[in-house]
């Protein structure tokens, strides 16, 4: 197959007590691996077979809707797992600290209204910052699996930090309050993993 699900880079538990083994383990081993299974059958005996699943997504338009859900569903998970760690959070610093301060005035404002977009996507969907074509950072949100790499999204870029705002990331713990799971993230983040992704 040529999509598969990428192992976790740390422990189940090692988001506690902001993000439970549980929600981790549903999380990943059930809903991501769900999607790469999907994503292979409907690329299976296709050109798109060997493409990666960053270039589908830029071409997300020429192929049908299960590519689109579950090869961004692949891909945001893939991420999301990334840009997470244990003994993590705080705040950057280095070119991406700088480039947060020049486009949002401050590290403060930025998670504010990186907050703002999350808790504001309606029913399930992502909040984004994203590099532009221009090298500034922007935040957006997207629907769904959808993300600011395909050619359908309102705002264009390259994500170096994602947040799942679907319910199946934090309802065994947060239920219905998203702000609070929102907020309690940012002790997650993984900062050298978004520099880097930023760097590129």
């Amino acid at each position: 197959m040529p999509f598969t699900l990428p192992a976790l880079p740390y422990a189940f538990n090692a988001l506690e007590p902001h993000i439970d083994a549980r929600t981790m383990e549903i999380h990943h081993g059930k809903h991501h691996n769900a999607y790469v299974t999907n994503l292979n059958n409907a690329v299976a005996g296709k050109p798109e077979e060997s493409l990666s699943i960053e270039e589908i997504c830029k071409n997300i338009s020429k192929y049908p809707v299960a590519v689109r859900n579950n090869g961004g569903g692949h891909y945001n998970h893939s991420l999301f797992w990334q840009i997470m760690g244990p003994n993590a959070g705080g705040a950057p610093g280095g070119a991406l600290a700088d480039a947060i301060n020049a486009a949002f005035g401050s590290f403060d404002e930025f998670k504010t209204k990186f907050n703002a977009a999350a808790t504001g996507r309606f029913g399930s969907g992502w909040a984004w910052l994203i590099k532009d074509s221009s090298g500034s950072l922007a935040i957006t949100s997207t629907p769904n699996q959808d993300n600011p790499l395909m050619d359908v999204a309102e705002v264009k870029g390259t994500p170096v930090l994602g947040l799942d705002v679907w319910e199946h990331a934090y309802y065994l713990n947060y239920q219905n309050r998203r702000p609070d799971y929102c907020a309690a993230w940012w002790n997650v983040v993984n900062w050298n993993e978004v520099a880097k992704l930023f760097a590129k």
